[in-house]
């Protein structure tokens, strides 16, 4: 999803006693939905199953929606996570969970959260205007309404419960949301809607407390002076909380006047960013050269630019399709 780029945000000023961050190398995780995971350990696709065990991977990010962790009100489904980390611990590899609660161009029918949220009025209808992409239609949590946020830190107290300590990392998606106000009945507002994704970004880090709590951050509704994205930076920087981003881009203007401003003024200054290559990113051109990225680019501007450790790969990339170095 895509946000107007508003006037540039003021530069935040870094706090000097902040612990400076180690800058490792970049680990390499493979990205995928939870059953494209569990597709691939079954055997019924063979060749992600190959790349799970390569010597140059590190784990994987499955995207989890809210729907396969919770069907009934507080009844708590974790067997999928479990055989997931089983799976990846036997094969030392690290297990990332992205708790998803929108979803792109899809029906408000269809959208993947419990039922009862559905039956409650939880689910708002969004638009997605990417200029890059056809005009799309799509639905998520509203988590703006204290019920719904209520039940979804509800879930997120009960998985923490179950895997702190264990997954390497838990991540909550994109905060780029443009409701359709037209078709709206959750009494959708911008403000409620960044207040909400602060309020669940500070309650994440609070019940899991060894495994790294991780926020994606990429554009904000309305905030073209950039003051409510300089709030969830100083916030991640003062409760140690990690940023990432669900596109690598180098060099796209959106994004460098956005997020990815940020996450340079704040290199070192928080404990860990996780940056995802999707499938698009693949074939997006780059600026400089006019033609696709390629894997070296994505790599040293994520690492060197945006300072981060992790990184999240579609398993399209080109460099999958062919043995490890």
């Amino acid at each position: 999803m895509t946000a107007t780029v508003g006037a540039a945000a003021t530069t935040p000023v870094l706090d000097k006693a902040a612990a400076p961050v180690s800058r490792d190398k970049v680990t390499d995780n493979l990205y995928m939905s939870l059953g494209a995971f569990e597709d691939a350990i079954s055997g019924e696709d063979p060749k992600v199953k190959a790349m799970i065990d390569r010597t140059d991977i590190g784990g994987v990010q499955v995207v989890a929606p809210w729907k396969a962790l919770e069907g009934k009100k507080g009844e708590y489904k974790w067997s999928r996570l479990e055989n997931a980390l089983k799976y990846l611990q036997e094969r030392h590899k690290k297990l990332f969970v992205q708790v998803q609660d929108r979803f792109f161009d899809v029906a408000m029918k269809d959208a993947n959260v419990p039922q009862y949220v559905k039956d409650e009025g939880g689910v708002a209808p969004t638009i997605d205007e990417n200029p890059d992409n056809p005009t799309t239609h799509g639905a998520m949590a509203a988590q703006w309404k204290k019920e719904v946020r209520a039940d979804f830190q509800a879930m997120l107290k009960a998985m923490a419960k179950k895997f702190d300590g264990k997954l390497a990392g838990v991540n909550l998606p994109e905060t780029a949301v443009e409701v359709d106000i037209k078709q709206d009945k959750t009494k959708y507002t911008s403000k409620s809607y960044i207040d909400a994704e602060i309020d669940n970004m500070r309650y994440g880090k609070k019940v899991f407390t060894k495994t790294q709590f991780i926020q994606y951050i990429n554009f904000l509704p309305d905030d073209d002076d950039h003051k409510r994205m300089k709030e969830m930076f100083d916030l991640a920087r003062e409760k140690k909380i990690g940023i990432g981003g669900p596109d690598t881009l180098p060099d796209r203007p959106y994004q460098m006047e956005n997020s990815y401003k940020f996450l340079h003024e704040y290199k070192g200054a928080l404990p860990l960013v996780a940056m995802a290559v999707q499938e698009p990113d693949i074939n997006a051109k780059d600026p400089k050269t006019g033609k696709p990225y390629t894997r070296e680019r994505f790599t040293n501007f994520a690492h060197d630019y945006l300072g981060a450790r992790h990184m999240f790969w579609t398993t399209e990339a080109d460099w999958l399709q062919k043995p490890p170095a």
